[in-house]
């Protein structure tokens, strides 16, 4: 039976991004037959750079543009989309404390927007991509996706927003929706507010590795391409409408534990460890149950996380031409804003 993401065509929100532009690249080097749309704002953390690999593909095109604007979404999937998958989202807790206005426009209204163009002009799938934030501080067992919603940040709750939203179409309009919750992914490409990229950029330039409060808040972490690998698998499988997927690796490994890794993979002294002040509502513990995922489907994740964060550390020491603009202007302003060092060069 010939795969039936082997032609298709792809409309791909915040393809841009860093798991969007990831999602690109494997889904054309898989699928080279296949059509691909990107439609990204790029804001600041969107680079067209990211899709250079990509951009003399026959099948590939990218429109810039905002989810939010009706009057860009709607003549576009009016074009004819077989899939529309939906990365487009602000995305840094950080920033939504500052200012989550942004992120109830992108992430709910964004969403609706592409919904109810898909209402007008029938695709054969939604997947929308959430978050694992959405269920909240998880302290006990992992969660599954009967687990209940309590985001306490403004980035989570407006995520939890377009999940349910999405969702409802579903409900009520029998679209062809697919939810997935993600836990936290690190690879290639990714804008270096982030944790992972961040200590890695901030080592290579000798400067301190800001960990919030005590360093002992926890994440599970997957290598962006087994999270590429796991929305293709739920692209391409029967019967997964309407429901939510949890997406996770099982590698719940706390601040200090990836500093200490970092430090080693970089070369780079334990005295650019730096505590900073805790971030407020900083939820202590993520843990996914995926089980779901693997009984249905078949999935799991197939890279080592030890072997998956070198290979990501040998990409920024390759690509400092793509990250070192990155760090100035506007984002070393946030950066000097947003962290407020109390112990400079302590160490665990």
């Amino acid at each position: 039976m010939a795969d039936p993401l082997g032609s298709a065509n792809f409309l791909v929100t915040g393809g841009a991004g860093f798991i969007g532009c990831n999602f690109v690249h494997e889904l054309l080097r898989r699928f080279p037959q296949a059509r691909v749309t990107v439609l990204d704002k790029l804001t600041y953390a969107g680079n067209p750079a990211n899709l250079d690999p990509v951009r003399d593909h026959p099948g590939f095109r990218f429109v810039r543009g905002d989810i939010a604007d009706a009057a860009v979404v709607d003549p576009l999937i009016a074009e004819g989309f077989d899939y529309v998958v939906n990365f487009a989202a602000e995305t840094h807790v950080d920033r939504s404390i500052g200012d989550p206005s942004s992120f109830v426009r992108t992430d709910v209204f964004g969403v609706y927007v592409l919904l109810e163009a898909v209402r007008r002009h029938p695709v054969r799938r939604f997947l929308q991509i959430s978050t694992d934030e959405v269920y909240g501080e998880i302290l006990g067992d992992p969660v599954t996706e009967e687990g209940p919603l309590k985001p306490r940040n403004p980035y989570a709750a407006s995520k939890a927003g377009g999940d349910r939203l999405a969702f409802s179409y579903w409900a009520t309009y029998g679209l062809p929706v697919v939810v997935t919750r993600c836990s936290n992914n690190y690879g290639p490409h990714q804008y270096p507010e982030k944790l992972i990229p961040l200590f890695i950029t901030n080592a290579f330039e000798d400067q301190p590795l800001p960990v919030y409060g005590d360093g002992r808040n926890t994440r599970d972490w997957i290598h962006v391409l087994d999270h590429v690998d796991a929305l293709l698998t739920l692209l391409a499988a029967d019967g997964v409408d309407g429901e939510v997927w949890n997406i996770g690796a099982g590698n719940e490994l706390d601040v200090l534990t990836i500093t200490d890794h970092l430090l080693r993979y970089t070369g780079k002294p334990k005295s650019l460890l730096a505590y900073v002040v805790d971030r407020p509502g900083h939820d202590r513990r993520y843990a996914l149950d995926c089980s779901r995922l693997t009984e249905r489907t078949g999935w799991r994740p197939r890279r080592d996380f030890a072997e998956g964060l070198r290979e990501t550390v040998d990409w920024y020491r390759q690509n400092r031409a793509w990250w070192e603009p990155l760090k100035s202007g506007e984002f070393r302003e946030y950066y000097q804003r947003n962290y407020k060092f109390i112990t400079p060069g302590s160490s665990d």
